[in-house]
């Protein structure tokens, strides 16, 4: 009998890849013998086979149950490990249905409303899977051939698979199952392609022959972080499907839905298949994210990511364990092994690319709404953020600039003065952006919108499978669908953007409805019988179809058909987009895009959707941006107070201040709501919405730092705080703060009425960013005052954050002299760094127009070193340095060994002001 299998925890052998025969002599000590899927102990072996007993007498008392006695085997499954075999959604799953499929039946209490709970049909230990028939070394790794002797359940099973595994480098293992005879779609995702073997990989790799599994250990503390012999593999045209046990419950990723940041794992099910939704819970979202992190005992971290664009399901079970479904391609796996969580996201950005340096701007503070109507308004909402000097870098316009809803167009008579508006926004070192869509109107008489003519006469439209444009429906009326797979489709947006920044000189573009949205389902003439509008299996996607809201999935693209490219759809456009702004403007691009997949930060930002002004809405925004900093979509923030329904001022007063500290910072609601900018509110709602801005900007040399060290290795900028502390497993739930980089501690109010905020506050000393007065903490929760003017920061010990005096604009800010705060650690040492360049040119670190400096503190001598500089520094000077945690009052400051004037507080902050030292230049300085 075949018997799914888990590995103990004993260590393997440091053999970087061995086979387990069934039935094969136990092995010698230190091998690590494979024990059955079910082990945990002998007492756990012999409960179940009294309770396996048990239900029989019981049965036998009671006269016996309808239908034949079930097999011990089946009784031997603990309800945790579970598999399910009948997944489909909508079906009464019945004994006879399920014992169709060669699978146990076991009724189970009913869950709770809207939940799966334990599966009712689940996999046999003996269920039929595949076999690995042959495993033959390659310079890289591992090819074998997998055998499946049996059908199993779907339609066009493929019965011989290529397994090939790469040992790409020492913490990263690559792994594909795919048809040993038969081409089949893959992403057309650019990966490095490894050159050598890895020589010393911190991870040894398994296989089980029959059943085939895969079964993959941390070699330094033997934890198995993959074991795919808990549940048969299954590889059919259409449902692919394998599954693994996981090694601890913190798990995180699997984008993009909402709910909390660590993942639950009883009985959760979460579907990847991009879909135009308001951010509800247990919904597919607006994009798609097949990568998860998980935390193992004793703080180590690894990450799985599945490059597959299908549409697709992860099914979460207690056990802890995971399955991966998905309905086409192939099933082609990277494993990185960290082994901290921050190297984990490197590692994984070394295969999807890491994310663009954002221009200076678009860190500032951005302003939107869809309602205000025409130019002329919007122009008074600039004007009275001028006017109460509330900084602003950006200002936004919806769709309600357009010309009847159609792109490359706007509203001759409402927005006329638009083109005025851009220019005055120029004037004064601000920037305009407006939306744009990726459906274009086709119900204009011929000739009279040239960018649906002409893609028409280039063919660049999505096609239905008779091979006409597909015709959907958007705000403009009846659309086509721009085909972004298509190489002369980013000629055609060039050209379209190229002539409408003739009239309207744009700097930067929100690409929504990108999924793509479509307001009906599949088409105007819907969608054709067939197994791509209707597959075998269909995930639990909203609305039960694959082109709910969206265009039908048998839609033919210049790629593939679209049953395997929707996902790719907003990163494709966001692809095109970026490529022609840099060819329009020849600085750096600025989109923020609806719809993603792993490499959109390449690309663009992300802003979390059509979210609600509620204070759960304000909540769920910190595990979502925390989620795409996972993701490597670092610029990413929710709409600032809500997009639709109506705020209140306590409620957009907390979240501006929350919003201040999102990396994307934009305010943004919907129309037929009252404004909700920071000009329309209360004397004091305002102030206090002003100065957490001025914050923001007196930060951005920080922040502008920490996107740099983002593109250059991969580092994330908002953070969750297990990153940063990943053995404290009181952090590893932790989704109501964050912090900025390792520095800066986040902690929001989040709940109306109260003017205090328990947070957590990691072991150390902290400082109060506002006051350097400072906190010793053991690793506890913390109550902190937070009145509505507030909101809390806290600095870490041993950084040093370079800000500056704030202005209304980041042009203006930048200008201005900086500030050096010094978080003294409890050995009195600090570390720092600082990226400057024009804010906004390509390539500056290619090119060298960049200046990097280097400031650490030991021995009581603060030490600014210039590792690179260029002609910018020149313009920009640090004029004072706080240095927080001097525990004695020094008698004299020295500067380059000239003695300065100081201040000292009682609070321990030493502050030496009027420097005037030019950020090119290094220097010291000394206090005694």
């Amino acid at each position: 009998m075949k018997s799914y299998q888990k590995l103990t925890t004993a260590v393997l052998q440091p053999a970087a890849c061995r086979v387990e025969e069934e039935g094969a002599a136990p092995a010698p000590a230190g091998h690590g013998k494979l024990a059955s899927w079910w082990v945990g102990s002998g007492l756990l072996v012999a409960a179940v086979l009294l309770s396996a007993v048990t239900v029989w007498v019981l049965r036998q008392v009671s006269g016996g149950w309808p239908g034949p006695m079930l097999p011990p085997k089946c009784l031997l499954v603990p309800e945790s490990h579970r598999f399910d075999c009948y997944p489909e959604r909508h079906v009464v799953v019945t004994q006879e249905l399920c014992e169709n499929r060669g699978c146990c039946f076991i009724e189970s209490p009913p869950p709770a409303a809207g939940k799966r709970g334990v599966p009712w049909c689940f996999y046999p230990p003996d269920f039929p899977s595949y076999t690995l028939e042959s495993l033959n070394q390659t310079a890289l790794g591992t090819v074998g051939l997998l055998v499946r002797r049996e059908k199993a359940y779907y339609p066009h099973d493929i019965m011989k698979l290529r397994l090939e595994v790469k040992f790409e480098t020492d913490t990263r293992l690559h792994f594909k199952i795919t048809d040993a005879a038969n081409p089949r779609y893959e992403v057309p995702l650019e990966v490095p392609q490894a050159m050598k073997k890895a020589e010393n990989p911190i991870y040894s790799l398994d296989f089980s022959r029959d059943p085939f599994g895969v079964l993959l250990r941390r070699r330094a503390t033997g934890t198995v972080l993959l074991n795919t012999t808990v549940a048969p593999l299954i590889f059919a045209d259409q449902f692919l499907q394998i599954s693994t046990s996981l090694p601890s419950r913190f798990l995180y990723g699997l984008g993009e839905h909402r709910g909390t940041l660590l993942h639950n794992l009883d009985w959760n099910t979460l579907t990847l298949w991009a879909r135009d939704v308001s951010p509800t819970e247990s919904f597919n979202l607006y994009g798609a994210h097949p990568f998860y992190l998980l935390m193992e005992q004793g703080g180590d971290a690894h990450g799985v990511f599945l490059l597959n664009s299908n549409a697709m399901e992860v099914a979460l079970q207690p056990a802890p364990a995971l399955t991966w479904r998905t309905i086409g391609g192939v099933l082609d796996f990277y494993i990185f092994l960290g082994p901290d969580p921050n190297m984990v996201i490197q590692q994984y950005q070394q295969v999807i690319g890491f994310p663009a340096m954002p221009p200076l701007w678009a860190l500032g503070f951005h302003l939107c709404r869809w309602g205000y109507g025409s130019s002329n308004e919007t122009w008074q909402t600039v004007r009275a953020m001028r006017n109460y000097e509330i900084p602003q870098d950006a200002q936004w316009n919806d769709i309600d600039y357009m010309d009847g809803y159609r792109d490359f167009t706007f509203d001759p008579q409402k927005f006329a003065s638009l083109p005025s508006l851009v220019e005055d926004l120029h004037k004064h070192g601000q920037h305009y952006v407006m939306i744009l869509d990726p459906g274009i109107s086709s119900t204009n008489p011929h000739g009279s919108y040239w960018p649906f003519d002409e893609a028409l006469r280039r063919g660049l439209f999505l096609n239905t499978t008779q091979g006409q444009p597909l015709i959907g429906q958007v705000w403009p009326g009846f659309t086509a669908f721009a085909d972004f797979s298509n190489p002369d489709t980013h000629q055609w947006w060039l050209e379209n953007l190229q002539h409408f920044h003739a009239h309207v000189p744009f700097d930067g573009l929100w690409i929504d409805m990108n999924e793509p949205s479509n307001f009906m389902d599949g088409s105007e003439d819907g969608c054709p019988q067939g197994e791509l509008d209707s597959p075998p299996y269909t995930p639990a996607v909203l609305g039960d179809s694959l082109f709910a809201k969206t265009v039908c999935a048998s839609a033919k693209q210049k790629a593939s058909v679209h049953y395997n490219l929707h996902n790719l759809y907003g990163l494709m456009e966001a692809k095109a987009t970026a490529s022609a702004l840099i060819q329009i403007r020849g600085q750096r691009p600025f989109i923020i895009s609806r719809s993603t997949f792993p490499s959109q930060g390449r690309y663009s930002g992300h802003w979390l959707g059509d979210n609600r002004s509620q204070w759960k809405d304000m909540y769920y925004s910190i595990p979502g941006l925390l989620s795409f900093s996972l993701f490597s979509i670092p610029l990413v923030g929710a709409d600032i107070c809500g997009f639709s329904g109506s705020t209140s001022e306590e409620l957009c007063t907390r979240w501006m201040q929350l919003g201040a500290f999102y990396p994307f910072a934009r305010n943004h609601n919907t129309q037929n709501e009252k404004a909700q900018d920071p000009t329309v509110f209360s004397p004091a709602a305002r102030t206090a919405m002003k100065n957490v801005l001025l914050t923001r900007y007196s930060l951005l040399p920080f922040l502008y730092t920490l996107f740099h060290r983002a593109h250059v290795q991969g580092d994330t900028v908002a953070r969750p705080l297990f990153f940063e502390f990943p053995q404290d497993v009181a952090t590893l739930g932790l989704d109501r703060q964050f912090l900025w980089g390792r520095s800066l501690l986040v902690t929001p109010v989040l709940e109306p009425g109260v003017d205090s905020v328990t947070g957590y506050v990691p072991r150390g000393v902290w400082y109060d960013f506002y006051t350097g007065s400072s906190v010793n903490s053991s690793g506890e929760m913390m109550k902190m005052s937070a009145p509505l003017d507030h909101i809390n920061l806290h600095v870490r010990e041993g950084t040093v954050l370079p800000t500056q005096k704030p202005g209304t604009t980041s042009k203006m800010t930048r200008g201005n002299p900086l500030r050096l705060i010094v978080a003294l650690s409890q050995s009195a040492t600090a570390w720092g760094d600082l990226f400057w360049d024009d804010g906004e040119s390509l390539d500056t670190l290619e090119q060298g127009s960049y200046s990097y400096l280097v400031f650490n503190v030991t021995q009581n001598i603060f030490t600014s070193i210039v590792l690179h500089t260029s002609s910018e520094a020149t313009e920009v000077t640090i004029g004072t340095v706080s240095i927080f945690g001097v525990r004695e009052q020094p008698s004299k400051v020295l500067l380059n060994g000239q003695e300065k004037p100081f201040s000292y507080l009682d609070n321990q902050v030493l502050t030496v002001s009027d420097l005037g030292l030019s950020l090119s230049q290094g220097f010291s300085l000394q206090w005694l």
